[in-house]
């Protein structure tokens, strides 16, 4: 009679965690704030909860992102240690990794035997895809042997697919900054050279091409970014350079 209650119970978790997840996407967070977020709400899915470690790869290096507690952050760090691990594993191939038994678990080395001495006997790995690439990998691990059975591996697989769509609109929101950051760049650059030229072309009593080509042997001559030089030339008229047009992002 017990045994419906805690399925129920289970499934109520994994509801909840989508719930708040779907509420976080809406909520356009930072990226550091959604890693941790994604490191809480994953060990609340499973029952008995575990600890959590996130790991993403940057400049081609793992690293953790995010963890729910120490212990995931170790048992991650010793599986970057000496380049191998279940962690590991599913990043580079995109599959989910399980562990059942570290006592027995004849993979990945020295590895096992590390994480039996940090209290661990079984973990889970699930790929997190970004865009459609691996690009990291949502970390179970539990003192109990096998901690992640069927219905335990299903539930981490859906909240695992969730992550990754979350992390997919966060990385294009970041995307959208940093071009609209880029653009505003672009747009305060072309105005400074602008006014340079207007200067040049009225002190040389010259045409736009013919002001830009000075624009251009002064930058060289000088080793100097062009739009360094167009600074110069707008501030010894000036005083100062003019703060750029304010830019309204469409979007």
């Amino acid at each position: 009679m017990d045994r419906p209650r805690e399925e129920s119970s289970a499934v109520t978790d994994l509801g909840a965690a989508l719930t708040e997840l779907a509420g976080l996407m809406m909520a356009t967070p930072t990226l550091n704030d959604l890693l941790d977020d994604l490191s809480r709400l994953a060990t609340a899915v499973l029952t008995p909860p575990a600890s959590c470690g996130i790991t993403l790869r940057r400049g081609g290096l793992p690293l953790t992102a995010a963890s729910s507690d120490a212990l995931a952050a170790r048992l991650d760090e010793v599986q970057y240690g000496q380049g191998d691990g279940p962690c590991l594993q599913a990043l580079r191939t995109g599959q989910v990794t399980v562990v059942t038994d570290l006592a027995t678990e004849v993979r990945w080395g020295s590895y096992p035997a590390q994480a039996l001495a940090y209290g661990t006997r079984s973990s889970l790995s699930l790929p997190l895809a970004v865009n459609g690439d691996a690009l990291g990998a949502l970390n179970l691990y539990a003192a109990g042997r096998d901690a992640f059975g069927a219905e335990e591996q299903q539930k981490a697989e859906i909240f695992a697919v969730q992550a990754s769509a979350a992390l997919t609109v966060v990385a294009r929101q970041v995307e959208q900054l940093q071009l609209t950051d880029q653009l505003r760049e672009a747009l305060a650059t072309r105005a400074v050279i602008d006014q340079a030229l207007g200067v040049v072309m009225a002190e040389q009593h010259c045409d736009h091409d013919a002001a830009f080509a000075i624009l251009r042997t002064t930058s060289q001559n000088q080793n100097r970014k062009l739009r360094d030089v167009a600074a110069g030339i707008v501030e010894s008229v000036a005083g100062a350079v003019p703060p750029p047009t304010p830019f309204n992002d469409p979007a």
